[in-house]
């Protein structure tokens, strides 16, 4: 019997769809491994929050309120969470593998004395569980000799967290001492845009090398993903091509996304890209190459020029909103 504790993360008083995939991750091993699942709310002025937590059909949610847990600070969050475990009986924490899940984990890990498991896509009867290696092309069934577990789970890899039975709601105090804490925050230098957030966007259009310059995705892209009310997305090539800045890398060593709809546009189809959107539920390419790997996995594909392609199908798109 295994209890389970999840780390809420939250934003600007929301909680992102990476951390309901993370409760019903938290969920499907409480029930796999006959225990309960809770979860720890960190912050400051959490009620609201705590209170629509505890409405995700979760035990119990333990909130940590403290003027030093305002802002997310590896090393002061790292120490709070892994109080809470200690001090809850947690055998298993689990987040999702977002930039704050892949900073705070390994710490919990370590301060926990547990074995860790990183990016995981399912999780079995017996404890095991599921990665993903070689960019998707072959499954590790992983097996932990440690009696505490650190999960990571891709966030594309189970479904968002329905609200069902309520919780209850404790505060617990964590012992943090702000001097011997070696960092501190300064401030949070955020990108902003009225386009949906990559990772949470129900259609994803990303552009390639194909693109030729970034000026292109400026003129050519951009009108389609706005008319379309996408997010817009990248490959490794046109990121390292200097044509976009790198937080709209889509692949392997970038985001993970599984919008319903996923325009790929001049990309050729390198597995290191695939493994970050194959789990879209429609995929759309568009590339001058008929053998370009990308329509192995499309399902709809265009062979044609992107320059004439892409206008056309952002005037089709602006006639049908009218």
């Amino acid at each position: 019997m295994s209890n389970i504790l999840v780390f809420a993360e939250h934003s600007h008083g929301k909680f992102p769809k990476t951390t309901l995939v993370a409760l019903t991750a938290g969920k499907e091993a409480a029930a796999k491994m006959g225990g309960e699942c809770h979860a720890a709310l960190l912050g400051k002025g959490m009620d609201a929050l705590a209170g629509e937590l505890a409405e995700y059909g979760v035990k119990k949610v333990y909130v940590a309120d403290d003027a030093s847990l305002e802002h997310y600070v590896a090393d002061a969050y790292a120490i709070a969470l892994s109080q809470i475990a200690k001090d809850k009986g947690a055998d298993v924490v689990i987040g999702t593998a977002t930039a704050v899940g892949k900073d705070l984990l390994p710490r919990v890990a370590v301060r926990l004395d547990a074995g860790m498991a990183s990016d995981i896509t399912g999780i079995n009867d017996d404890g095991t569980v599921l990665r993903l290696l070689y960019a998707g092309n072959a499954v590790a069934t992983v097996k932990f000799e440690s009696a505490t577990k650190v999960i990571s789970v891709r966030a594309t890899a189970f479904d968002a967290a329905k609200k069902g039975d309520k919780g209850e709601v404790e505060k617990v105090s964590v012992s943090l001492d702000s001097g011997a804490l070696k960092t501190k925050f300064v401030k949070f230098d955020e990108t902003k845009s009225d386009r949906p957030v990559l990772t949470e966007a129900r259609v994803v259009i990303s552009g390639g090398r194909g693109l030729k310059s970034g000026e292109n995705f400026t003129t050519v892209l951009e009108p389609l993903v706005d008319a379309m009310g996408a997010a817009m997305g990248a490959s490794r090539a046109a990121v390292d091509a200097g044509f976009v800045p790198n937080d709209l890398q889509v692949g392997q060593t970038g985001k993970v996304v599984a919008p319903e709809l996923y325009i790929a546009v001049g990309i050729s189809g390198a597995i290191q890209h695939l493994a970050g959107m194959k789990d879209s539920k429609i995929i759309v390419a568009i590339n001058k190459d008929a053998e370009a790997p990308i329509f192995q996995v499309s399902d709809y594909g265009l062979v044609a020029d992107l320059f004439k392609a892409v206008p056309e199908m952002k005037e089709e798109v602006e006639k049908l909103k009218h």
